[in-house]
């Protein structure tokens, strides 16, 4: 059984034939709501919208570690995440999906480890590849079978939030190497690789970043919003097809 995280638009899963709800606790704290159980053509998963199910989780208060806690806990082969994110390069224009490869992380303060305190030993972890290859893989051949646009690869530069960046901070976050901006990536990837959970990203660009295209001036976010609500359209038969492989 594979969990779906889903983030801004997608604070629940369409298509999902709900079974039951589940509140869970953990050792760090409460999720950022229940654990939806369910099944897409018959194949169960699991879904958990990362900002609450009403929306009312800044991403800088979001309990990463009690998500990340729960989902592993139920023994799940695996975990998707699906995010929006601003374009900074030219081939994430609002509307592109892509699946990265790549994080920068330029959050503070967030709880990011799970090996912390006075009496645990030093814990580190290898993280040069941030996302699980195979499930890059499988993520991909589910974006093939339903002939969506995809870019394999990319930067993700997550950010703190809430606040958009400026201008000047996404030049900078391309000179660092970034092609796309968000606020939720870390440090949601390195706390599954330290619990050795298969962990891969589907990012939806629903705009132009600060300074970009038609957010040259300021960034819609009427047109944010209708552009994510399209792409979430597509993300559900994405998701549809990744569950059902190979069942």
């Amino acid at each position: 059984m594979y969990a779906i995280i889903g983030g801004s638009g997608l604070a629940k899963l369409p298509g999902m034939e709900v079974q039951r709800r589940e509140v869970t606790r953990t050792p760090y704290g409460e999720p950022s709501g229940a654990l939806t159980y369910g099944e897409i053509n018959g194949v169960a998963v699991v879904f958990l919208a990362r900002h609450g199910y009403g929306h009312t989780i800044a991403p800088h208060e979001i309990n990463y570690r009690a998500n990340i806690w729960a989902l592993n806990a139920i023994g799940i082969d695996g975990l998707i995440s699906v995010a929006s994110v601003g374009g900074i390069t030219q081939h994430f224009a609002p509307g592109m999906l892509a699946i990265p490869e790549q994080i920068i992380d330029y959050t503070h303060g967030r709880k990011s480890s799970y090996f912390e305190g006075p009496e645990t030993p030093v814990t580190q972890i290898d993280f040069t590849h941030p996302y699980t290859e195979a499930l890059r893989q499988r993520l991909f051949s589910a974006i093939d079978a339903t002939h969506q646009p995809v870019y394999f690869g990319g930067v993700y530069a997550c950010m703190q939030g809430p606040r958009l960046e400026t201008a000047a901070e996404i030049n900078k976050l391309e000179r660092d190497g970034a092609d796309m901006v968000g606020m939720t990536g870390m440090p949601e990837a390195a706390l599954a690789r330290e619990l050795e959970l298969p962990y891969a990203a589907l990012t939806v660009v629903a705009n132009y970043a600060a300074g970009r295209g038609d957010s040259a001036q300021q960034i819609s976010f009427e047109a944010l919003n209708r552009q994510l609500a399209a792409s979430m359209q597509r993300v559900q038969a994405i998701i549809a097809a990744f569950v059902s492989q190979g069942n």
